[in-house]
C-alpha cells in the first residue's frame, strides 16, 4: 500500500515536471517570437526609413518607383524624377561637426517634406534626396524652384544660423530613359546644376554623360592649369559715379586651355572648390593681382585693385599673412587692396566671417560683400561685419528701368548700406538710364559694359595711356589723381 501511493506521486511529480516544462517552454518559445517580430519589425524599419531624417529609405523609394513606372505605362501620365543635393554642405560638417551636419540634415529633410506633401521622398545618403512626382515635367520643375526656395532660408543649428542652397535635376519618364536610368539620369541633370554654380535646378539631356566625362578630363587638366601658366586675369574698372572717374579695377580670372580655348569661369571655379584647387589657384590670383598693381603704379596708374576671395580661402587661418607677405613683396600699401566676398559666403558661418574680416580690416584692407541681396543677410548679420562696401548683384540693375520692385530693393540696399557707414557699388550696368537711376539713388560706385568690359593688364594700361584725349577723357586723368569720394593714400 505504501510502495503504491509512492508509485502515485512520483508519477503525479512527473507528471507536473512534464506539463511544467512543456508550459515554460511555450512561454519561451512565445517571448522568442515576440522578440523575433520586434527584431523583424525593426528591420522593416530600417529597410524602409532612413535611421536620420525619418525620410523614406533608398529601397522603399525604389519600390514605389517600381509601381509608379507600372501605373504610368498603363495610363499613359509620365512622372517625374527629381534629384536634390546640398551645395558644399562638406563644409558644415568641417566648420560644426558632424553632431550639427546631422541636425541640419534633420531640419532640412523636414522642410523638404513640407514642401513635397504626401509625395514619395527619400533620404539617398550623404546630402542627396530623391523625390517623386508623377504629371508632366512643367509642374516638376516648378516644385524643383519650391525646394530650392525653400532650402535657401536659413537655418538654426544650436546658436548659430546657416545658410545654404542645393542643386537639383530633373528626369522625366518614359522621354528621359528606362526606369533603370531614371535615378541615373536625374542624378546628372543635378550634377551638372552643380557644376554651373549650384543653386540651381536642371532637366536631364543626352550631352550630360558627355558633360562628365568632359568634366572628369577638365579636373585633370585644371590641376596643371597654374603651372602651365594657363590662367589669366583680365580686369573691369569700376567708376565713382558723381565723377566718372576710376576708383578701381576688378580681377577676373580666365582659363586659357591649349586645346578648348577660353573656358568659362561659372564652369571651373566650382570644380576648382569641389575638388580642393580653389586654395591653391586663389594664391596665385592675390599674387598676380598685386605684381600687375604694381606694375600699372610703376607705370604711374594709381588704382585699388580687388580681387575675389572664395569661402575656403576665407577660412583659412593664413590667409591674412598671405596676403600682407604678397602686398610686402611687391610695394603696395593694403589700403589699395580689396578682398570682394560673396553675401552667401559672408552668412555662412557669421562669427567666423566676422573675425576674418575683423583680420582683414585690421590689416588695413578694404573688404567688400559681393553680390549682394541674392542671399538672405538680416541687418543684425550685417552690423556684425567690419566691411567697407556692398556690390547690389546685377540682376537687381538688369531690371531697374522696367520693374518697381528691383528699383525700391536697390534704393533699400543703398539707405541700409548708407546708414551703416558702407559706400556701395552697383555691378553690371549697361545703359544709360541704369546709370542714371543709381546716380540718383545715392550709389557710389558703378560698374559693367557701359564704360568698360573686363580687359588684359596690358589693354587697360593702353586704354588709360591712349593719346586720343576725346576717346575717355572723363576716365584718364583719375588713373593719375586721388578721388575725392575713394582717396587712394
Amino acid at each position: 500500500m505504501f510502495q503504491a501511493e509512492i508509485f502515485l506521486g512520483l508519477s503525479l511529480l512527473a507528471l507536473m515536471v512534464a506539463v511544467g516544462s512543456g508550459v515554460y517552454q511555450r512561454l519561451r518559445a512565445n517571448r522568442l517570437g515576440r522578440k523575433l517580430q520586434a527584431a523583424e519589425r525593426r528591420m522593416d524599419s530600417m529597410l524602409n526609413q532612413d535611421a536620420l531624417t525619418g525620410l523614406m529609405s533608398r529601397s522603399e523609394f525604389e519600390v514605389a518607383l517600381d509601381d509608379a513606372v507600372v501605373q504610368a505605362d498603363r495610363d499613359g501620365t509620365p512622372l517625374v524624377v527629381l534629384s536634390l543635393g546640398l551645395d558644399s554642405f562638406r563644409l558644415i560638417n568641417e566648420a560644426w561637426g558632424h553632431a550639427s551636419g546631422d541636425a541640419l540634415l534633420q531640419a532640412i529633410a523636414q522642410r523638404m517634406a513640407t514642401s513635397a506633401g504626401d509625395l514619395p521622398l527619400a533620404r539617398l545618403g550623404g546630402d542627396e534626396f530623391v523625390l517623386l512626382r508623377r504629371g508632366a515635367l512643367e509642374p516638376g520643375q516648378h516644385l524643383a524652384t519650391q525646394l530650392l526656395g525653400a532650402l535657401a532660408r536659413p537655418f538654426r543649428v544650436g546658436t548659430q544660423e546657416v545658410s545654404l542652397s542645393a542643386s537639383a535635376g530633373l528626369a522625366l519618364y518614359p522621354q528621359h530613359g528606362a526606369r533603370a536610368r531614371l535615378m541615373l539620369n536625374a542624378g546628372a541633370a543635378m550634377h551638372t546644376a552643380k557644376a554651373a554654380g549650384g543653386a540651381a535646378h536642371a532637366t536631364y539631356n543626352p550631352s550630360m554623360d558627355i558633360d562628365h566625362r568632359e568634366l572628369a578630363l577638365l579636373r585633370h587638366d585644371l590641376r596643371q592649369a597654374v603651372e602651365r601658366r594657363q590662367l589669366e586675369l583680365v580686369f573691369q574698372p569700376k567708376i565713382d559715379a558723381k565723377s566718372l572717374q576710376i576708383t578701381a579695377a576688378e580681377a577676373l580670372l580666365r582659363w586659357n586651355h591649349p586645346t578648348r580655348g577660353v573656358i568659362s569661369p561659372a564652369l571651373f571655379i566650382p570644380l576648382a572648390e569641389r575638388h580642393g584647387l580653389i586654395i591653391a589657384i586663389g594664391n596665385w590670383v592675390i599674387e598676380e593681382a598685386c605684381r600687375q598693381a604694381a606694375h600699372w603704379r610703376d607705370q604711374g596708374l594709381r588704382m585699388r585693385v580687388a580681387v575675389n576671395i572664395s569661402g575656403a580661402q576665407l577660412r583659412q587661418e593664413d590667409l591674412v599673412r598671405r596676403i600682407g607677405e604678397s602686398l610686402r613683396r611687391h610695394g603696395l600699401r593694403p589700403e589699395r587692396f580689396t578682398c570682394e566676398i560673396t553675401e552667401s559666403v559672408a552668412m555662412e558661418d557669421t562669427l567666423a566671417t566676422q573675425q576674418a574680416f575683423e583680420a582683414l580690416r585690421g590689416a588695413g584692407m578694404h573688404v567688400s560683400i559681393d553680390d549682394f541681396g541674392t542671399g538672405y543677410s538680416s541687418l543684425a548679420s550685417l552690423r556684425k561685419l567690419p566691411a567697407a562696401e556692398l556690390k547690389i548683384d546685377r540682376a537687381f540693375v538688369a531690371d531697374l528701368e522696367h520693374s518697381a520692385d528691383a528699383r525700391a530693393i536697390a534704393q533699400a540696399i543703398v539707405q541700409m548700406a548708407h546708414a551703416l557707414g558702407l559706400r556701395v557699388v552697383a555691378e553690371g550696368v549697361e545703359t544709360t538710364p541704369q546709370r542714371d537711376r543709381l546716380v540718383a539713388l545715392g550709389c557710389d560706385e558703378l560698374q559693367g559694359f557701359l564704360f568698360a568690359k573686363p580687359m588684359s593688364a596690358t589693354a587697360l594700361g593702353l586704354w588709360a595711356d591712349q593719346d586720343d584725349a576725346g576717346a575717355r577723357p572723363a576716365f584718364r586723368d583719375s588713373l593719375f589723381v586721388e578721388t575725392a569720394a575713394t582717396p587712394l593714400n
